[in-house]
C-alpha cells in the first residue's frame, strides 16, 4: 500500500485577476469556473479526499474574511481542521503554521500534502498516483518533494524547476534531486528551457514529512518558525511576508521534483476558461450573448438574463457580475489588479471590491 498523507489545502487566496466575478466576500475559489457546478475549493476537496482517507485527516488553511465560506462549503470538515491566519503573509508561514499544528496533532512523521484551492486537475487517478509516489519518497527520505508539471508551451507566467540527478523511481515515476528554481522567465529564456526536456513547471504543490519542514524552517526560516512555535497564530503581525519558494523551496538541499502528466491548469485569470472550455468555438460563451463579428472572446454573465450584445470585437475578455462590467484584452488580464488598486483608493468604488 502506498503512504497515507495529510493533505493541507491553501484556501486564502484573493483571486484578484478573476475580478469582478471574484471579489472580498466571494473570492475565486468559491466559484465554479470550469461549468461543473462545484466551486474549485469543492472541487480541490474531493480530488483530496481519497487521499486523505476521511475528512479528520483533511486540512484547509484560510483567511478570516474567509473561514465561515469555507465552513459552508466544506460541511462535512471538522472545525478544528481549518487554520484560520488573521492576516495574509503569503505561503511560507501558512505551510510553516499548518505543519505544526499537524504534526502536534498526529506527530513529526506524519507525511503532508500542500495543494492550492485554485487548480484544474484533468486525470485523477494519474494525479492521485503522482501523489502516492511522492508519499512515498517522503516517507523513505528526508525529502521535500514538489511536483513538476510537464510544460506544454513556453509560458512565460509560471515558475520553472530545473531537474537534476535521477533519485529513484516510486509508482514507476521518475523522481529528481531539484537542480534550481526559476522565477518567470521571459519567453525566449522559457522557450530554451522547454528545448532542453530538463525543465518543468513549478505547480506549488510540495510533499514532505513535518519533521523534515520544520528542522529545514529552523534552518532557513527561523525567524518564521521560531515566532509561530512561540506565540502561535498570535505571531502572525510580526511575521515577515514571504512565499515557501523564496523562504525554504530555493535554499534548501532536500529538494526533488516529481514531472507529472495529469492535465493541470493554475486558474490564475479569465484566460484560463478559455484553455478549459473553449474547444472547437469560436469564442467562450458564459453569457447569453449576441455577436457579430466576435471572435476569439471571452463573455461572461452571472445574470442569464442579461444579454451581452458584441459587434466586430476580437480576443477580448467582457464580463457582467452585478454593478460591475469588466472589458479587458486578453493578453493585459494581468493588470485587473493594478485597476483594483484604483479602486481601493476611492471611497465610492468600495463596494465593487
Amino acid at each position: 500500500m502506498n503512504s497515507p498523507i495529510t493533505p493541507v489545502i491553501l484556501a486564502g487566496g484573493k483571486g484578484e485577476r478573476f475580478w469582478p466575478l471574484s471579489r472580498r466576500h466571494r473570492p475565486k475559489q468559491f466559484l465554479s469556473l470550469d461549468g461543473s457546478g462545484k466551486s474549485l475549493l469543492q472541487a480541490t476537496a474531493d480530488r483530496l479526499l481519497p487521499l486523505a482517507g476521511s475528512w479528520d485527516d483533511l486540512w484547509v488553511i484560510t483567511s478570516a474574511q474567509l473561514a465561515e465560506g469555507v465552513r459552508e462549503q466544506l460541511p462535512q470538515l471538522p472545525d478544528k481542521n481549518i487554520l484560520v491566519e488573521p492576516e495574509g503573509r503569503d505561503t511560507a508561514p501558512a505551510v510553516a503554521w499548518a505543519t505544526l499544528e499537524i504534526a502536534k496533532a498526529s506527530g513529526e512523521e506524519t507525511v503532508i500534502g500542500f495543494f492550492p484551492a485554485d487548480h484544474w486537475i484533468g486525470d485523477e487517478p494519474a494525479f492521485q498516483k503522482t501523489i502516492y509516489a511522492a508519499a512515498q519518497l517522503a516517507s523513505s527520505e528526508a525529502a521535500i518533494v514538489t511536483l513538476g508539471v510537464k510544460p506544454s508551451y513556453p509560458s512565460t507566467g509560471y515558475g520553472y524547476i530545473e531537474q537534476g540527478s535521477v533519485a529513484g523511481n516510486f509508482e514507476d515515476l521518475p523522481v529528481y534531486k531539484v537542480s534550481r528554481f526559476t522565477e518567470k522567465p521571459d519567453r525566449e529564456t522559457a522557450e530554451q528551457f522547454l528545448a532542453t526536456g530538463r525543465f518543468s513547471w513549478n505547480s506549488g504543490m510540495f510533499i514532505f514529512r513535518a519533521g523534515v519542514v520544520l528542522k529545514e524552517l529552523e534552518i532557513h526560516a527561523p525567524a518564521i518558525i521560531n515566532a509561530l512555535k512561540e506565540k502561535g497564530v498570535a505571531s502572525y503581525p510580526q511575521l515577515e511576508k514571504k512565499s515557501i519558494d523564496y523562504a525554504l523551496m530555493e535554499k534548501t538541499q532536500l529538494a526533488y521534483v516529481l514531472p507529472a502528466a495529469f492535465g493541470w491548469d493554475d486558474l490564475g485569470d479569465w484566460n484560463a476558461i478559455e484553455r478549459l472550455l473553449k474547444g472547437d468555438n469560436v469564442n467562450v460563451e458564459l453569457a447569453s450573448h449576441v455577436g457579430l463579428d466576435t471572435t476569439n472572446s471571452i463573455l461572461y454573465s452571472s445574470n442569464s438574463e442579461e444579454v451581452i450584445v458584441t459587434i466586430g470585437i476580437e480576443d477580448l475578455v467582457v464580463v457582467r457580475d452585478g454593478n460591475a462590467t469588466l472589458i479587458v484584452k486578453k493578453d493585459r488580464t494581468q493588470e485587473i489588479k493594478q485597476v483594483l488598486k484604483t479602486l481601493q483608493e476611492n471611497p465610492k468604488y468600495q463596494d465593487l471590491l
